[in-house]
């Protein structure tokens, strides 16, 4: 009875330790009933990445079928890399869910990558998926930028047939500047008045297309003043440009067959700073009172005060620049305005010179071109005709 009574204590306290036992790690056995894996990606790709410098790689996969439509369902995919002589994939990046594709950069041109993929779900992980070798290469020719081939090779074409018409003799129309014809005119006020001609080639350095424009259209200047034998005043900015400048207009001067008429003082260095530059040609304005004030270049805050002193001293003005925002000001104050591109098409229209004529008519094939484009695809793209052609040839490429 006794070992009886023995062998029930020990088994009640054999039951008891087992129960304590189980109730003491709930967690363990609440996760190792937690072993589902998450759904992989599948399918993952690696191709070289199209139309750049080489360098990186593009992987593409189908999306772990546990990641839903809803941001969320997954904390994303983690994507790792390994070289061929290399056997560790190393973690590179983590992107978010409801991706499917990543681009790899910074890689090495010679070398052959691999890659795997897993979708991330804290703090389960699917079996990784896995590509093949791929190796980034440089591409010579970016396809995304045909539409740019195709145009520069009309525009290359049309300005050379344009370029040959004006050397065979053909003549090119070209539409009159108002502003250019007048020149002549001003200049001859001023000879009558026996007053001088004050022209501003802009306030820029010479490297601005601007002031290279300006020059040019300051020599047609130059000749007409050599032949009327009208004093001619030329304020710069900058040393570079007086050099230009004085070049430009003795060149100009021994053209018209007036060399002795040229004289250094023409172009005049004023200041060095733009407010200071133009109080001093405000003083010459006052001072010599001049007939016709030209301002072919680059303009800016000064526009107006320049326009205005000479509007007040009664002289005819001519202006030009490709800046828009001053252009209401001289329009206001000036009798003639080139806008924009009027001031290069100057050279030309000065000029007549075959290589920049056919140019000049180039670009404006080309623009009429675009401009029509434009239209036809407003008009496709309205109607819903030709299922979005012209957005994918102007806009995606």
């Amino acid at each position: 009875m006794f070992q009886i009574l023995k062998l029930l204590q020990v088994a009640s306290l054999s039951l008891f330790l087992c129960i304590c036992i189980a109730y003491s790690h709930p967690a363990q056995a609440e996760n190792d009933t937690l072993t589902a894996e998450i759904a992989s990606p599948v399918d993952l790709a690696v191709k070289d990445t199209p139309d750049d410098g080489g360098g990186s790689l593009t992987l593409s996969w189908k999306p772990s079928p546990d990641d839903k439509e809803k941001i969320g369902d997954i904390d994303g995919y983690e994507i790792f890399r390994a070289s061929r002589g290399d056997t560790t994939l190393k973690l590179i990046t983590l992107v978010p869910d409801n991706t499917t594709s990543f681009t790899d950069t910074g890689l090495d041109n010679k070398e052959e990558y691999i890659y795997a993929i897993r979708a991330k779900n804290t703090p389960f992980y699917s079996p990784l998926d896995y590509s093949n070798f791929a190796r980034p290469k440089i591409n010579w020719f970016r396809t995304n930028r045909t539409n740019m081939l195709v145009l520069l090779l009309i525009f290359s074409a049309s300005v050379l047939l344009y370029i040959r018409s004006a050397k065979g003799g053909k003549s090119l129309f070209i539409r009159k500047l108002a502003g250019l014809e007048a020149v002549e005119e001003a200049v001859g006020r001023a000879t009558e008045m026996g007053k001088p001609v004050l022209f501003i080639p802009g306030i820029s350095e010479l490297d601005e297309i601007q002031t290279i424009a300006g020059l040019s259209i300051l020599g047609r200047v130059a000749r007409i003043t050599a032949q009327y034998e009208t004093p001619l005043v030329v304020p710069v900015l900058y040393p570079m440009a007086l050099a230009a400048a004085g070049e430009v207009v003795k060149g100009a001067y021994l053209d018209s067959g007036k060399p002795d008429s040229f004289k250094p003082d023409m172009v005049r260095y004023v200041a060095g700073e733009q407010f200071a530059y133009v109080a001093a040609v405000n003083g010459i304005m006052l001072r010599e009172k001049p007939a016709a004030n030209v301002y072919m270049g680059a303009f800016y805050a000064e526009s107006l005060l320049l326009a205005e002193t000479g509007f007040a001293a009664g002289a005819i003005q001519i202006a030009g620049t490709a800046n828009p925002e001053q252009l209401p000001f001289f329009i206001a104050a000036c009798d003639y305005t080139l806008m924009g591109e009027e001031l290069y098409a100057a050279s030309a229209y000065l000029s007549k010179e075959p290589l920049m004529l056919g140019s000049l008519k180039g670009q404006d094939l080309i623009k009429i071109l675009l401009v029509g484009c434009i239209i036809l695809g407003v008009i496709f793209e309205v109607f819903q005709i030709g299922n979005g052609f012209f957005t994918k040839l102007f806009l995606e490429q």
